[in-house]
């Protein structure tokens, strides 16, 4: 093998891995805004058909299987649900549809 073929080689893997890399990471970005879709359209559904206006984030993470801090981050993010802060309780966050806010519970 002489100087050159080395040199070539190393420019080939260099560049192809460069190459993997960036698809590799482009793959994992479009993974995370899928199932970030698929978060959201679960938990708005789930609001849709609850009976309560308002619910809690507990309430929300436990029945559709997500954790709290996932939660909090799908319902923050949305731009169809929204945070109770009239109540000023920070501790007991709620969430509704922008659509229901309005709707007395039964």
């Amino acid at each position: 093998m002489n100087q050159v073929n080395i040199i070539e080689g190393v420019i080939i893997g260099a560049v192809g891995g460069a190459i993997a890399g960036l698809v590799i990471w482009l793959a994992e970005l479009y993974r995370q805004e899928l199932l970030k879709y698929y978060h959201t359209k679960r938990v708005e559904n789930w609001l849709k058909e609850s009976k309560n206006v308002w619910r809690s984030t507990t309430a929300i993470a436990s029945a559709n299987n997500l954790t709290k801090d996932r939660v909090c981050f799908i319902c923050s993010n949305s731009k169809a649900i929204k945070l109770n802060t009239k109540d000023g309780n920070e501790s007991d966050e709620k969430w509704c549809l922008k659509s229901r806010e309005n709707e007395i519970n039964l």
